[in-house]
């Protein structure tokens, strides 16, 4: 920590412990869960049995209007213990390491240098490593209880992770997880009303769907046990309780996706009466107030009396001298274990937006991880078969639009897209701008290729000042407008062409995907594409070769794409190896390059299996193999 703010946080926490007496510090514990939505009985939902967290909402409030920043773990647990979007921070992309500059701290820190005793049980997950002081315990054995003081203040995370969507795709875990309950508390599949519109209609995927609701049930009676810990210890009326979940409900389009049933979260908050502020707190409402999920790292500071960081993006919902409330929440999805797709989520109480970086991509990208799970072998095969409902079907089209627009109230299952509806124009025109103002203010990151994103983290020592350097400060305002260029067909053409010549080669890199976006009508486009083939980036050579493919001109593109799956460094190789896969017939005369690329290189993250993985997917469906890469 820069001397500058550890004599801050050191000078704050002795005023504190002078100006409040230990027993009028609030203790606060987060009960989180993995991977569910709101699937609880004091939500409104009709199948859960779930009386405890039913109870502790009957004492506190229900948050109804809560979403995470993204719909998976990393990149969503990373903005939580900061307060920050992933995206600004660097952390966007599933199983990546950034780092961070020293003055962005873990909330942690603060609370540990006011006096507070913080522990952690035990998910961490951050995506960077964070400092030292961040927790005084976090494992498996964390606990308010391993504090020395019984007068100090503690801040103490509970997780579970049984609900996690491993859970249900795994039989033994889900024995395992719900071995507890009785007959009174499993459900039949046949009658959950609430079976999504989008999944098959197979016995499969029902079973999937009740094994999410009775995990739910035995992580209900693990937060019960630790709420009784806190009454038992003598605490509850003087200990806040959070309860929240880090995104929706691991099965296909909702964990991973910006779709509500991957970023809508519950979040019920108990405050005994002693500790509230006026008018917050009061048992059995319910909020209807726009919270993100990097907002509850700054409430708990806010809570605490502590001052929020002003390069803090997330904002306290609760405690004095409150901001005015959100209008909108925003979400990102990136890289998905080892594919891309760049979408970006604005939200407010009614109306969701998505905008589609990538349109050329079939929502569901073959992921070595979603695929195991049963509810997608049976959309797969459903669909390869012809008798996937339709509903189901339509996210397996070979695009998608780049604007999407729905009525959540009317269509909660997201399944009318407004964009191109003129009774909407006005919404979306006005949601797009908020979007794209979005992405300039945060300077987003995930708007800049991965290989070129790792190399000037090197340069600066990390990614949160990519978009910051002073010699060049409308980088990020050129990165968002050629990116965004790029899904807006022929018209953009001449601008997508010029950004082939700027100066930096994340802008260049969005000038020939958006090439590549359009496809055959952008023949005038050739000769620009071609050079670009031997530009100094080779994230940008893969870009133009997929462009060149795309223009019906495979012949040049294919070395291009050998070379840098043989030597490229590691998002380099995935880049291309994407390109390969994406190109279906054409990459058929690489084939050896391709066979010569399943041999995993030892790489920084995953082993070298990411580009494994899609090759091996690639040569699967171009010579009718089923080899399968863990």
């Amino acid at each position: 920590m820069p001397t500058t703010l550890r004599t801050f946080f050191a000078i704050f926490g002795a005023c504190l412990s002078v100006g409040l007496a230990a027993a009028e510090r609030p203790n606060i514990v987060w009960l989180s869960a993995e991977d569910i939505s709101p699937h609880l009985a004091c939500f409104g939902d009709p199948h859960a049995i779930t009386p405890n967290l039913d109870s502790l909402a009957s004492q506190g409030v229900r948050y109804t209007r809560t979403f995470t920043t993204a719909g998976v773990c990393a990149p969503c647990r990373s903005g939580i213990i900061t307060g920050m979007y992933q995206t600004t921070l660097g952390t966007q992309h599933m199983r990546s390491r950034a780092s961070l500059p020293p003055f962005i701290q873990p909330f942690t820190v603060a609370l540990r240098e006011a006096g507070y005793y913080c522990s952690n049980n035990s998910k961490t997950d951050y995506q960077f490593e964070p400092p030292k002081n961040t927790w005084d315990q976090s494992n498996a054995r964390a606990h308010w209880r391993n504090r020395k003081d019984p007068d100090q203040p503690f801040f103490a995370v509970f997780n579970f992770g049984g609900c996690h969507e491993s859970g249900i795709a795994n039989e033994g875990k889900y024995r395992n997880v719900t071995e507890d309950l009785n007959s009174d508390q499993r459900q039949d599949p046949a009658k959950l009303s609430t079976f999504p519109p989008y999944y098959p209609e197979t016995p499969a995927a029902r079973e999937d769907w009740k094994r999410n609701y009775e995990l739910i049930t035995a992580m209900d009676a693990w937060a019960g046990e630790l709420i009784q810990q806190l009454k038992d210890d003598g605490l509850y009326e003087n200990t806040i309780i959070f309860f929240w979940s880090d995104h929706g409900v691991g099965l296909p389009r909702a964990k991973r996706w910006l779709y509500d049933s991957g970023t809508h979260i519950p979040l019920i908050v108990r405050i005994p009466e002693a500790l509230r502020a006026p008018d917050q707190g009061v048992p059995n409402q319910r909020n209807d107030r726009l919270v993100s999920s990097i907002d509850f790292g700054p409430t708990v500071l806010n809570l605490a009396g502590l001052s929020i960081p002003g390069h803090v993006q997330g904002q306290a919902f609760l405690g004095d001298n409150l901001p005015e409330p959100r209008e909108y929440v925003y979400g990102a999805r990136d890289r998905m274990d080892e594919r891309y797709d760049i979408i970006r989520m604005v939200r407010d109480k009614r109306f969701k937006y998505l905008r589609n970086y990538e349109p050329l991509k079939t929502y569901y990208q073959y992921m070595n991880t979603p695929e195991k799970g049963a509810t997608m072998t049976d959309l797969r095969s459903r669909f390869e078969s012809g008798t996937l409902r339709e509903k189901a079907r339509a996210f397996f089209a070979p695009s998608k639009p780049v604007e999407e627009l729905y009525d959540t109230e009317i269509d909660p299952h997201e399944l009318n897209n407004l964009a191109g509806d003129p009774a909407f124009a006005s919404r979306l025109e006005a949601m797009r701008a908020v979007h794209l103002a979005w992405v300039k203010e945060t300077r987003d990151l995930g708007l800049i290729a991965e290989p070129l994103l790792v190399a000037r983290e090197k340069e600066i020592g990390h990614r949160y000042g990519i978009l910051r350097q002073a010699n060049d400060d409308r980088l990020s305002e050129r990165i968002a407008e050629v990116a965004a260029l790029a899904s807006e067909g022929l018209d953009g053409l001449p601008k997508l062409m010029a950004a082939l010549e700027d100066s930096d080669a994340a802008v260049r890199y969005w000038g020939a995907v958006g090439i590549a976006n359009i496809g055959a009508p952008a023949r005038s486009a050739q000769g620009v594409i071609r050079k670009a083939l031997a530009d100094s980036s080779a994230v940008v050579r893969t870009a133009a070769a997929h462009a060149m493919c795309r223009l019906g001109h495979p012949g040049p593109a294919l070395p291009v794409l050998s070379s840098v799956l043989k030597d490229g460094e590691q998002w380099e190789r995935l880049h291309a190896a994407i390109v390969l896969d994406e190109i279906d017939e054409q990459a058929r005369p690489v084939l050896s390059a391709m066979r010569a690329a399943l041999v995993p290189k030892q790489e920084l993250y995953s082993g070298g299996k990411y580009t494994v993985r899609v090759i091996n997917r690639a040569l699967n469906q171009l010579e009718g193999t089923k080899n399968e890469v863990r």
